[in-house]
């Protein structure tokens, strides 16, 4: 793997999951619990074998530096790994990146001096465990020039995804981005082929259609829009299907780009058996770890009226958070949270330090940090009540208030 390079794009403005990135990228959005998006991609990279990773940023990216900068410096130069952030160097154009392919292409002198064989691109904003090594091995076994990750998704789900046809030996015969009507996967009409943003390309022949991309003035400089669309009848282009390998049924990927798909992958993880397992000790996610006291749960008072129980069911809490008396179910809890007495947390998610007050009630809200809910305020039990208040209500019915709101 030492002749790979890994990219990721960790540079979209995250429009759909504002207010979560009204102060940071998507990629740094917290994910269940203690982790941030990005942990995915880069874990994946260092599980995989792929030391040498370049990270493309470019809005609101300071949090996302920091959590780098403090939880991934662990790489050695001295046996040529890294981790380096790149963010817009106009060393091209005078542009900002114009798409996923203009991000790459203003970025090939960095890329080329690595000196790899092969540039692994990924996007910095999904969740999943992927072994990149067998992507790769694959790619280089067919002698293709291109492969590309897909995996089947619902046909409704269809319009938000690159879709691809594939004939019988796994080659690439078509790509549309976001089509109006996807086209169903043979012999299954509830179903279409969808591309994860996972690429493995040659590198010579990447910087080839970058720089053609880069002279065609009608290009929109993305790799779904426009690459991908334009190598499939003249280039090797292999599908790569996404499967367990102990049973070959369609893995775990979720593209948490929406506040509701964002919540119901964190709800996915307070499952019995979540589809995604944390604890697998073989396909670790790192973060960067605060220090941070154990969790803690106090009191037991079922005689009182009300009874004052402090305890949490079918939840995930992290370090530094204090369940005072209060009830937490099917919710995840970050950092330094606190849940004080007769107060109840239900199907929420609480990032980083937000405090509960006594009697307080949260019903499917998501809550950002610096955030402290007033003594028996309550939220996601009237959704008129939540949106005069200026809290975000999604499709669903997630409520969503942003960072420090309530305490304006």
């Amino acid at each position: 793997m030492h002749n790979t390079l890994a990219l990721i794009l960790a540079g979209g403005r995250g429009t759909r999951l504002d207010p979560l990135t009204r102060d940071r990228a998507k990629p740094a959005v917290p994910f269940g619990g203690g982790y941030r998006i990005i942990d995915f991609a880069l874990s994946n990279c260092l599980n995989s074998g792929l030391r040498k990773i370049l990270l493309l940023t470019q809005y609101k990216s300071a949090s996302l530096d920091r959590h780098i900068n403090i939880g991934w410096r662990f790489l050695s130069h001295e046996l040529d790994e890294y981790i380096h952030i790149l963010p817009p160097q106009q060393r091209i154009s005078e542009n900002w990146y114009l798409g996923t392919a203009d991000a790459v292409y203003q970025n090939i002198y960095s890329i080329e001096s690595c000196g790899t064989d092969y540039v692994l691109i990924l996007a910095g904003d999904h969740i999943y465990k992927m072994d990149y090594q067998d992507l790769i091995n694959r790619h280089v076994a067919a002698g293709a020039d291109c492969t590309v990750a897909c995996l089947p998704v619902p046909l409704a789900e269809g319009r938000e995804f690159g879709i691809m046809r594939i004939d019988e030996s796994s080659r690439v015969i078509g790509f549309d981005e976001k089509p109006q009507e996807p086209k169903p996967m043979p012999g299954d009409p509830t179903r279409c082929l969808a591309s994860m943003g996972v690429y493995v390309f040659n590198s010579s022949f990447l910087f080839e259609i970058l720089c053609r991309d880069a002279t065609d003035p009608h290009s929109r400089r993305d790799f779904g829009r426009n690459i991908l669309p334009s190598i499939i009848h003249g280039a090797d282009v292999l599908g790569y299907p996404f499967v367990e390998k102990k049973t070959g049924e369609t893995a775990y990927w979720r593209d948490v780009g929406t506040l509701d798909a964002l919540y119901e992958a964190n709800m996915d993880l307070v499952s019995v058996e979540p589809e995604l397992n944390l604890y697998d000790k073989i396909w670790p996610i790192r973060t960067l770890l605060p220090q941070q006291p154990p969790p803690k749960f106090v009191f037991s008072q079922a005689s009182a009226s009300p009874p004052r129980l402090g305890h949490a069911m079918d939840s995930m809490v992290c370090n530094g958070s204090i369940i005072s008396g209060g009830s937490v179910s099917r919710s995840v809890l970050g950092y330094g949270v606190r849940v004080n007495s007769w107060s109840s947390v239900e199907d929420s998610i609480l990032f980083d330090g937000v405090q509960v007050g006594r009697h307080a009630k949260l019903k499917r809200a998501i809550i950002d940090k610096g955030n402290t809910i007033p003594e028996g305020f309550e939220i996601g039990f009237d959704h008129e009540a939540d949106r005069r208040r200026g809290f975000v209500v999604t499709e669903s019915g997630v409520v969503v208030v942003a960072r420090a709101q309530l305490n304006h």
